[in-house]
């Protein structure tokens, strides 16, 4: 962990009727930018399952030919994305005339709101670069705003330790009495990054309406009767009277816990446009082949 700031006044969090494992999903390789070698862990079919949540990309790579040629300028409307980088520097600008570099432990939040276009380019030509990009979905009475845009420092990201010894960084939401980064009151996202210890356990209390997984990207969980292997996501079952989720490592474990209140709204997805109707995804269409994508309305 690279954060400094570090809380101590944190409360257990209790769980009595855990989640179980509905499912694991292994991510997709593919590619995407100019060249970009990544995973797509949660894929455009789990949408609906997994509302507010859209896409949830993983990379990682020490040969820079795999990410060398970054995200040059492309178009998003409708949703926001959260890009998380555990190395390498990343630098993004936009039309809306933001600009930052996302660093080791950083994090970048952008609503794309009505539209917004922008690139993101990797600032080093060597080592390595590691992390991941969510997408997570605006109601439609918010799909038109103002794009809206913060770099998050690593330091400046909330960072406790339990009494079992697991380090907690809280990118969104609240976890044991800490409020996270950023607060989001539609979807109500959480989104934490846990480190646990081999043998030790980890409690986050969940409402039964939250749609929540977990992606394993060192060593390995025990989740129930489920073991979730290294690079694989656990989708959590809803079930109307559990009150959370127990993760219990059986190694050195680094693992995204991520849970969102469901807009349950239509969602019509093209490319780097998510809106609710077909007809509205052709407007986004139209509005950027015209060159008035990202104009005042």
């Amino acid at each position: 962990m690279t954060t400094t700031t570090t809380l101590t006044n944190t409360s257990a969090e209790t769980v009595t009727r855990p989640r179980p494992v509905e499912r694991l999903i292994a991510g997709q390789p593919t590619s995407d930018g100019a060249g970009v070698k990544l995973t797509r862990v949660l894929a455009q079919p789990l949408q609906r399952r997994l509302d507010p949540f859209l896409m949830l990309d993983a990379f990682g790579t020490d040969n820079p030919q795999d990410y060398i040629g970054g995200f040059p300028d492309h178009p998003h409307r409708g949703f926001e994305t959260v890009t998380y980088m555990i190395a390498g520097r990343m630098r993004h600008r936009d039309n809306a005339g933001h600009e930052g570099l996302l660093q080791n432990g950083g994090v970048q939040w952008m609503t794309a709101g009505r539209g917004v276009i922008h690139s993101e380019l990797p600032e080093q030509e060597d080592g390595r670069m590691e992390g991941f990009q969510l997408w997570l979905n605006l109601a439609a009475k918010d799909k038109m705003r103002a794009p809206w845009y913060r770099d998050i420092r690593s330091a400046e990201i909330p960072e406790f330790t339990t009494a079992g010894g697991v380090k907690v960084r809280a990118i969104a939401g609240r976890s044991h009495g800490i409020d996270g980064a950023m607060q989001r009151e539609v979807t109500e996202p959480l989104y934490l990054d846990l480190e646990i210890p081999a043998g030790a356990s980890f409690t986050q209390a969940l409402p039964p309406s939250r749609n929540a997984f977990v992606y394993v990207y060192r060593g390995g969980l025990q989740i129930g009767g489920t073991q979730v292997p290294v690079q694989r996501m656990a989708i959590l079952k809803n079930d109307a009277d559990s009150d959370g989720v127990v993760l219990q490592a059986f190694a050195a474990t680094r693992a995204l816990l991520i849970a969102g209140k469901p807009l349950g709204e239509p969602i019509a997805q093209y490319g780097p446009f998510v809106m609710n109707t077909n007809d509205e995804i052709f407007e986004a269409v139209n509005d950027y082949q015209s060159g008035n994508f990202a104009a005042t309305k």
